[in-house]
């Protein structure tokens, strides 16, 4: 008998017990699958049962786990949210969530609209759009990132009667994202094609607007814990906020905060570019105070085409440079 027919036996036997342990391992897979998707599926409707002994209504019609064996999606008809108490309702199209078994921590979402929301102090709302994707990148306590991105973004108002909604806004398209650091939640985020009804701003005229912008909410994850009813002792560091339409652009970057009695503390700086082409925007907006700015502005284009001036706020009393602007109002 030859070696190669003594190892035969020997291979065969091991090649069964890989296969075996496969089975096995796959069989594993399939109840610890099946069993998350059970497991879903109650803690929705043991959370959809508490808030409706709080007097919420809240859920995700029809909810149905799918995607055996290579991803775990999670999809609802619509979503809706209510509570009658605080006068606060919303709800939106279908939503598909995904999560492939190669990225389970990073589950991606759909959202189809359109979100109708109405709250106390505004006027209900009808936002739509052509396409928005959520990702979520899982950790603990908190997620690792949050982040959205729309295309053909659109909002209006809802009247609960037979008056004809306001357009307020349309967008080409917008993103954002939300990330904790330490104890502070860092936000970045753009817009492109922002176009503002003059209807919606008291008939002022704005023309279509690019965006984009980063800042620090200081103690950020304490504050989404146990969201604050006031501004009062809230802080942010901005890193950039950009706002350009043609050639005009406005550049803001640095610290604010609200002090225990609503008062403003800030040491901002502006950057402009084109800053004729600013002023005409501004005196579109600002109509009753056009010619002042034109005649600011005219003198802040001798310091160049790229001017940057310090925006000093103490106590709510604001400052540009040496010129005084007045004193804002304490915030709620």
């Amino acid at each position: 008998m030859t070696s190669s027919d003594e190892r035969s036996p020997n291979f065969r036997r091991r090649l069964f017990w890989l296969a075996a342990f496969l089975v096995v391992l796959f069989a594993i897979y399939s109840a610890g699958w099946f069993y998350l998707a059970n497991r879903l599926k109650t803690e929705a409707d043991q959370a959809v049962a508490t808030l409706g002994a709080k007097g919420i209504a809240a859920g995700c019609a029809n909810m149905t786990v799918s995607g055996y064996p290579l991803s775990f999606a999670v999809s609802c008809d619509n979503i809706a949210y209510e509570d009658d108490a605080k006068k606060i309702a919303a709800s939106s199209g279908s939503l598909n969530a995904v999560a492939d078994i190669t990225g389970p921590l990073s589950p991606s979402a759909e959202l189809r609209g359109p979100l109708r929301t109405m709250a106390p102090g505004m006027p209900p709302l009808f936002i739509d759009w052509d396409q928005l994707h959520a990702n979520v990148k899982v950790s603990w306590p908190l997620p690792r990132s949050v982040s959205l991105q729309a295309e053909g973004l659109s909002g209006q108002t809802d009247p609960a009667d037979d008056t004809d909604p306001i357009q307020l806004f349309s967008a080409g398209k917008a993103a954002g994202q939300l990330r904790p650091i330490g104890a502070d939640i860092n936000y970045t985020g753009s817009f492109g094609d922002l176009e503002i009804n003059a209807d919606a701003i008291g008939g002022r005229v704005l023309p279509a607007m690019d965006g984009s912008g980063e800042l620090t909410l200081k103690n950020g994850v304490a504050l989404v814990a146990a969201p604050p009813k006031s501004l009062r002792g809230q802080s942010v560091d901005i890193a950039s906020l950009v706002v350009s339409s043609g050639t005009a652009r406005i550049t803001v970057s640095g610290p604010i905060s609200i002090d225990a009695d609503g008062l403003i503390d800030a040491s901002l700086t502006i950057k402009l570019k084109d800053p004729k082409a600013v002023a005409a925007i501004l005196g579109g907006a600002i109509p009753e105070h056009k010619s002042e700015i034109e005649q600011g502005f005219a003198g802040i284009a001798m310091l160049g085409s790229e001017p940057s001036l310090p925006l000093k706020i103490v106590k709510s009393k604001a400052s540009l440079g040496f010129i005084p602007l007045g004193k804002i109002k304490p915030l709620e």
